[in-house]
């Protein structure tokens, strides 16, 4: 699975063309979705308005909600000091469940938010998930 933080997608929005070209590849793929945290999706429409209605309005893209065992644990992640509530939604949207299963990939401009072990890949890399 992979999901966009907050950074990316205000990235989506902004039109970073590596970023559409993935959309474009996963809308052209049954069954694949680029998730989006719904805290990400606030907090990337606080900084810049129009992002949100932007970035839902693209194919592909599947908005991750705030359910009450996520508002749960999220809340619980904030107080234990792993981050912004945006940031603890995405880790709780990256770690496997069961209808999920496996490791996910989170698309970011801030790596440097996420602790280790956390599989990230930064939007700015050359060749980010294979697009130049």
């Amino acid at each position: 699975m992979i999901i966009l933080d907050t950074s990316a997608v205000v990235a989506l929005a902004q039109g970073r063309q590596a970023l559409h070209r993935l959309v474009d590849n996963i809308a052209h793929t049954p069954g694949d979705w680029l998730h989006v945290p719904a805290l990400c999706l606030m907090q990337a429409e606080s900084i810049e308005k129009g992002t949100a209605g932007d970035v839902i309005a693209l194919p592909g893209i599947l908005v991750d909600p705030l359910h009450q065992t996520a508002a749960a644990t999220v809340g619980a992640m904030i107080r234990d000091g792993w981050g912004r509530p945006d940031i603890c939604h995405t880790l709780y949207v990256a770690t496997p469940h069961i209808e999920t299963g496996g490791m996910s990939i989170i698309l970011t401009g801030r790596e440097s938010d996420y602790p280790p072990g956390i599989l990230t890949v930064d939007i700015d890399s050359p060749g980010m998930l294979g697009f130049h």
